[in-house]
């Protein structure tokens, strides 16, 4: 029997957080999106919510697609400079290890094209809820179709070693 391949093995949620969206007043775009860039590199086990903005429910919604054993939580919105805007502080107790590699990447690969992207204050790090499932990789990106795209095309080919090493893999290349 064949091995499954590492597209086949992650469990991603993709969690849009805004207001607008929630209350169903504007469409969700970012969501669709990540997706779609998620579909096109193999990953199909992607489950889409969405939340308003807040950190409380945004935390639960975290916490819940982690307890769920997703391997990678992409949240999109909640990461700018705007009062609502309290993904970052949702997220921040849920983690406990920071990866500020991926954080910053994620700005430095946009930030030529959209200046403001440097904005965000989006973070990545692994959240381990001892007794409630495995390690999972949460990563912050901002609300916009092209950020959604942007992230997945930068996580993709990181999924794998991520998988490995989430399940104690060595860092042999």
């Amino acid at each position: 029997m064949q091995e499954a391949s590492p597209a086949q093995q992650a469990t991603i949620a993709v969690i849009t957080v805004s207001d607008r969206s929630s209350r169903g007043e504007r469409e969700d775009l970012s969501g669709p999106a990540a997706l779609e860039a998620l579909a096109r590199h193999g990953y199909t086990a992607v489950t889409l919510s969405v939340v308003p903005d807040g950190a409380t429910v945004v935390r639960d919604a975290i916490a819940h697609a982690a307890d769920s054993d997703a391997h990678i939580i992409l949240t999109l919105g909640g990461t700018g400079l705007s009062p609502r805007d309290e993904t970052p502080e949702a997220t921040w107790p849920l983690i406990t290890r920071e990866l500020p590699g991926i954080a910053e990447a994620m700005r430095a690969t946009a930030r030529d094209r959209v200046p403001t992207a440097v904005l965000s204050r989006g973070l990545a790090g692994i959240i381990d809820r001892p007794g409630r499932g495995a390690p999972s990789l949460v990563v912050n990106l901002a609300g916009s179709p092209g950020a959604a795209r942007d992230g997945v095309a930068l996580l993709a080919p990181l999924i794998p070693h991520i998988l490995d090493q989430l399940r104690g893999g060595d860092h042999a290349s």
